[in-house]
């Protein structure tokens, strides 16, 4: 990561190097070592290094965070900031594989997502189902009576029962993918998860591991 020497520009090459390629490292150390909040600790900048501890600053506030045991030089950094980057990973439940977008449906889960889409638009309203509305006479449901009465009589259960069980799925999807491979919350990849889970419920789960899975390949390889 940097020489071995003290000297000024070695504490500079460090410095830019975890600011440009290891904000997010600056950042679960807030979180962990200074219980700073998630998005107070998004805009972390070490500011400056010394054997001793970490000077860390964060929308106006500077944090120090101790390095336990002192580094006896500089050219120990790397190692221990890798070291307290997975730590800090073990105590937070995170993932050091990061998703940063949202991934289209592909093949057979287009026609998944269609699928459901095209029944929580059909279940949107009971009058659906009743001779003379558009959805009635576009179908045809005259042709499926018994079906017909079936799916009128219980279409808030029926709505109501998938909705819930797919926003059930979306909150795990969150809870459990996203948080855990650092997917900000409320963001707008957030928000493209969330709803298109809402939807097609488990097979966006599919999807996204499958993201996951593929990052871990890759991250293989370099290693």
């Amino acid at each position: 990561m940097a020489p071995s020497s003290s000297d000024p520009k070695t504490k500079s090459f460090i410095i830019n190097h975890m600011n440009g390629d290891h904000q997010d490292s600056l950042a679960l150390y807030l979180r962990v070592y200074c219980h700073v909040a998630s998005g107070t600790a998004r805009s972390a900048k070490l500011e400056d290094i010394t054997l001793n501890d970490l000077l860390i600053s964060a929308k106006g506030t500077r944090y120090t965070v101790p390095l336990d045991p002192p580094m006896k030089s500089l050219s120990e950094t790397r190692a221990r900031v890798v070291a307290m980057h997975k730590e800090c990973l073990a105590t937070l439940g995170l993932s050091d594989i990061v998703i940063k977008e949202y991934k289209l449906p592909r093949g057979g889960q287009i026609v998944a997502f269609g699928l459901c889409a095209a029944f929580f638009a059909l279940f949107s309203r009971r009058s659906h189902f009743l001779p003379g509305s558009a959805v009635y006479e576009t179908i045809g449901l005259n042709k499926f009576p018994n079906a017909t009465e079936f799916c009128h009589q219980y279409q808030s259960h029926l709505f109501f029962g998938i909705l819930g069980a797919h926003i059930v799925e979306a909150s795990l999807l969150a809870w459990k993918r996203l948080r855990v491979h650092g997917v900000p919350f409320l963001s707008g990849v957030w928000c493209a998860w969330y709803a298109s889970t809402v939807v097609e419920g488990m097979s966006a789960w599919v999807r996204f591991n499958g993201m996951v899975k593929k990052e871990q390949s890759k991250q293989e390889k370099h290693q």
